[in-house]
């Protein structure tokens, strides 16, 4: 999988529901802030100053005081002292607005690169995914996941760098200066305040963590609930369900209401007590530093000095709270994110894979076995060569295995037993872009994506011309239908393409893998959805493109495959028939008696007599 840059973080295990505790999450997350090293120094060391030009604030507030007290019958000392002391409180304040902007400027890179990279990494690990996890996912709570953990990255590297570490460095120079020039019991007072409102709001924060979890999940789940009901609009209204609909979408948010309630109830027994710690520690030094104005031992600009000091320290404690606890949810948040790396891959490339060559693209399947779950085994045995150049169809009611085996041709799973070949290379040993590369598909369940129809066409060869995807458009009889819309080639198809009819749909699938120009073709029922009339003038189509490349067909009727070179007969994952057209029908086996059926169903459908319209 390729990185748009280094490095990469420890690769993914198989932990899929395990915790990864705050921990591993910040040691997830590093190697990608480390990239940037010495922009991270850099705006290191200019939070350190801009922290000792804010701490240096006070000091020079204390000596403009301690200066308006000298005698009158000095004025120039009058004079000189204080606008010095002026000009320095100036600067330093200056310095500090200065220091903070250019630590933020130095890391805003850093920040959003290490967003871009993670997030753009979870994108490539989703479609590195095997199938199994695609048809699990939730895909409404999971973008939900995505979303926040990308914000979490963000809100964990703002918080911890301009709020948390900035007062974590202003508390060490402030007990450093309170050590070094007063009274040991300001130090204490200041140290134990910290020390227990810190441990309070720890504390108290953790237990309301579960809280927040259980918020989020909630609110996934409710999420993919209501977008689940949406992407299904028109089977809601089928079946007139708006009403059960909105009952499901109101039960989850009912649960996310009462889960926010108890939140927010344990918020005010935080705020509360962080407030009382902080009212009586102020409270203590200043009285201490009145003491020691009254007793001679201090001037007025020490008490105006300790007071700075508080308030510049208790500011930001004050949202220390806050801050800690959104921490622990971008924590959370990444959690989540950092968990979908964590999913196994399953299916990858080998080490020392190769890139397919291919060489006319003779298809094997040698003796394959394969199931979805243990105890319900898809395919038995399944044996036969595509000859390079040929067409062989997949024959078989509903059930019996004949989708199952594209999806293993490309490798969206692995086989049980047995292997897959294409000119003799086992399709575990080559690499899956450029196996994927090989092989053009158009599905039974055609889904488009929510752009235009050129879009679309083109998404089979990014890049292509607009005159290859207008000759794909006309070789999948679907140009002129294009050309007769308002907005042509321009026009939205809508999501999953529901503004286009599934025949529509279907052409524009198979003109997207003409475009593509594979050297293995598979049509999985590929003109199920289109009229007799379209069928049959793809279906020339198709056979014209499918001469010079190996094909294998997986239909349903009968009637468009009779011409193929190789019918294999599929019954419960095994190949019971396998022969032309013609040998078939002479053994009168499972496929004459569908042939049988199939022809019987077409002609009661001619012998029955069109409907008339009723004269008004």
């Amino acid at each position: 999988m390729r990185q748009n840059s280094s490095p990469p973080p420890p690769p993914p295990a198989d932990a899929k529901n395990a915790s990864r505790g705050d921990w591993a999450t910040l040691q997830t997350l590093i190697p990608y802030l480390w990239v940037y090293k010495w922009r991270v120094m850099a705006a290191l060391a200019c939070l350190i100053g801009a922290k000792m030009a804010n701490v240096g604030v006070p000091l020079v507030l204390k000596r403009l005081i301690d200066a308006l007290s000298i005698s009158p019958t000095n004025p120039q000392a009058l004079l000189v002292l204080p606008l010095g002391a002026l000009v320095a409180y100036g600067a330093l304040r200056l310095s500090t607005t200065v220091f903070t902007e250019l630590r933020e400027f130095l890391f805003a890179r850093v920040t959003q690169r290490a967003v871009r990279t993670i997030t753009l990494q979870v994108f490539r690990h989703l479609h590195a995914l095997s199938l199994r996890f695609h048809l699990n996912r939730q895909t409404g709570g999971m973008t939900r996941d995505i979303e926040r953990g990308s914000r979490g990255v963000s809100s964990l590297i703002s918080y911890t760098l301009f709020n948390i570490l900035p007062t974590l460095v202003e508390i060490t120079l402030v007990l450093g200066y309170l050590v070094l020039n007063y009274d040991a019991w300001f130090s204490i007072i200041t140290a134990a305040a910290l020390v227990l409102y810190i441990a309070f709001t720890v504390i108290v924060t953790n237990w309301r963590t579960h809280f927040r979890r259980t918020m989020n999940d909630l609110d996934s789940k409710a999420n993919t609930k209501a977008i689940d009901s949406l992407i299904n609009y028109e089977t809601v209204k089928y079946f007139g369900n708006e009403d059960y609909e909105a009952k499901r979408y109101d039960e989850g948010l009912k649960n996310y209401e009462n889960a926010a309630v108890k939140s927010q109830t344990s918020l005010s027994v935080l705020n509360t007590g962080q407030s009382v710690i902080i009212a009586t520690a102020v409270t203590l030094i200043l009285w201490r530093a009145t003491v020691g104005v009254i007793d001679g031992s201090m001037t007025l600009g020490d008490l105006v000095l300790v007071n700075s000091f508080m308030i510049q320290l208790y500011i930001p404690l004050n949202f220390l709270g806050v801050i800690y606890r959104e921490i622990k949810q971008s924590l959370a948040d990444m959690e989540r994110l950092f968990a979908l790396l964590d999913q196994n891959r399953e299916v990858a490339d080998s080490k020392g894979a190769t890139a397919l060559v291919t060489q006319g693209a003779t298809l094997a399947f040698n003796h394959v076995d394969f199931s979805y779950e243990s105890k319900r085994q898809i395919l038995f045995d399944v044996d036969f060569t595509i000859a390079a150049g040929t067409t062989t169809a997949v024959v078989g009611h509903s059930g019996s295995g004949k989708s199952t085996m594209s999806r293993l041709l490309f490798r969206f799973y692995d086989v049980n037993a047995g292997a897959i070949t294409i000119d003799g290379q086992d399709v575990r040993e080559v690499t899956q872009e450029s196996l994927r590369a090989a092989i053009g598909i158009v599905p039974q369940d055609t889904v488009l994506f929510n752009d235009t129809i050129e879009y679309n066409i083109a998404y089979g060869k990014p890049g292509a011309s607009k005159a290859d995807i207008v000759s794909a458009a006309r070789a999948a009889s679907i140009h002129e239908f294009i050309e007769s819309l308002p907005d042509g080639y321009a026009t939205m198809v809508g999501e999953r393409g529901l503004k286009l009819s599934g025949g529509e749909k279907q052409r524009v699938a198979i003109a997207r893998t003409l475009l593509k120009d594979p050297a293995i073709l598979v049509f999985d029922e590929a003109t199920s959805a289109l009229d007799s009339k379209a069928e049959q003038a793809i279906q020339a189509q198709l056979k014209e493109i499918a001469k010079n490349r190996t094909t294998l067909v997986i239909a349903h009727r009968l009637s468009t495959v009779a011409d193929a070179q190789q019918i294999l007969v599929l019954d419960h994952g095994r190949i019971v028939e396998r022969g032309t057209h013609q040998s078939l029908l002479a053994e009168r086996g499972l496929y004459a008696q569908m042939w049988e059926r199939q022809q019987a169903r077409q002609d009661e459908a001619l012998a029955s007599p069109p409907l008339e319209l009723e004269e008004e």
